[in-house]
């Protein structure tokens, strides 16, 4: 009987901890990126009864059940989080506390602080790169360490200095000493004040053009308001087959605007007639004039307006200009057995004494899965699968208390024979 009582008791005990498992994943279907647990149990050592070939083994029960955290993807859930992110295969996104220990999660829910750190919600710091301020470029060959991504900083201005047109002139224009085709482009100087330029363009002999380059004169110290200040002036020259050969290829036309009254330093522009192949950006043929595209290399002042998480894990800061700006890279770690992580709350996971080295690197390396931008994954604890669970729990501790209940009444049977 005190075998049959400890065998129960045992069970009891296994199947009251195999329901507390259940009702921990129920208590986190909705937590991002939570990884449900599995009971595993397994029997205790037998006692043979008897000698001989049919000796009889009884078993002590069953023993303290062993729980299996199962990293399993989970569903892909779209988020209005601009800074959330999410994991599609293998990895865990990098994170440090106040007490610079590291840590390992699959939620992606993301915000930053005060001064710009990108943080958990649960205030862990999260790892990767940061573009640096003087060059804007990512080291992802550095050590990881906290994105610091801006807030609410102005973005400076970008002087220009080359710019560019993509035009053609027509070859059937009279030669009327006035300009066949005006084009204005937007500069922009040091201090991100705009200045239109006026581009004419005057045909003066067969495959012959002349152009000038003017800027307002309000714009310039000593030019007169509402009167154009030319800048620069020169020749063009075409081929028999409309092609550009004066200037050569490889000869810019450089432009240089001093004394601006906006108080920004002296502009030199460059305006290279040709592309990077050595292609002319202005053909003469008998069509009419005009420009197909233009492109200079300057900016104005920029207000920031968002940060977002992108595909990829790059962190990209959008200004109210429209430029868009990666700022920041998040890193991801790959450890090979997932299931040695010891759960510390906050959905984060510690590595333990057999927990392969993690290791660290950009998204979709390595084995390494991919960060999906604006999503967050769903835990991936199945309802129907725990309360499939709960019942057959329930039922196995029901029947061992039977057990006892029975072996308690033979018991107290056989005490009263002696009486």
């Amino acid at each position: 009987m005190l075998t049959a009582l400890s065998a129960a008791l045992s069970a009891l005990n296994a199947n009251s901890t195999a329901i507390s498992v259940v009702g921990n994943n129920l208590a986190n279907l909705n937590t991002p990126g939570y990884k449900d647990s599995v009971v595993y149990f397994s029997d205790l050592v037998t006692q043979s009864i008897g000698e001989g070939l049919n000796d009889t083994q009884v078993g002590f029960g069953t023993a303290q059940p062993t729980t299996i955290r199962e990293f399993a993807q989970g569903a892909l859930q779209a988020s209005s989080g601009t800074l959330d992110a999410a994991i599609q295969g293998d990895g865990f996104f990098v994170v440090t506390d106040d007490t610079e220990a590291t840590a390992y999660t699959r939620a992606g829910n993301f915000q930053t602080d005060a001064s710009g750190v990108l943080m958990t919600n649960a205030g862990d710091r999260v790892q990767g790169w940061t573009a640096d301020p003087a060059t804007g470029l990512i080291d992802t060959n550095a050590p990881i360490g906290d994105i610091v991504v801006p807030v609410g900083s102005t973005e400076p201005p970008i002087a220009t200095q080359n710019f560019s047109l993509d035009l053609n002139l027509n070859a059937a224009a009279a030669t009327t000493g006035a300009p066949d085709l005006s084009y204005p482009i937007q500069v922009y100087d040091s201090l991100g004040t705009t200045h239109t330029l006026t581009v004419d363009f005057t045909k003066t002999g067969a495959n012959q053009w002349t152009y000038n380059v003017s800027i307002p004169g309000d714009d310039i110290s000593g030019g007169t308001a509402g009167t154009p200040s030319s800048v620069a002036t020169g020749s063009l020259q075409f081929d028999s087959t409309g092609q550009l050969t004066t200037p050569a290829a490889g000869s810019p036309i450089t432009i240089s605007i001093p004394g601006l009254t906006s108080g920004a330093s002296d502009m030199n522009l460059t305006w290279n007639p040709y592309d990077s192949t050595g292609a002319g950006q202005i053909t003469q043929f008998a069509e009419t004039s005009a420009v197909s595209s233009s492109s200079q290399d300057g900016s104005a002042a920029a207000q920031l307006m968002t940060v977002g998480l992108a595909n990829g894990g790059q962190i990209v800061a959008q200004y109210s200009d429209g430029q868009q700006t990666v700022v920041g890279q998040v890193a991801i770690a790959g450890i090979r057995n997932p299931d040695s992580l010891a759960a510390e709350g906050n959905n984060t996971y510690a590595v333990t004494a057999a927990t392969a080295t993690p290791v660290v690197g950009l998204p979709g390396t390595g084995g390494r899965g991919q960060i999906v931008g604006g999503s967050i994954e769903a835990s991936t604890v199945d309802v129907a699968t725990e309360f499939t669970n709960l019942i057959v729990y329930q039922r196995a501790y029901e029947a061992n208390s039977k057990v006892i209940s029975s072996a308690d009444e033979i018991t107290q049977d056989t005490i009263n024979l002696i009486h």
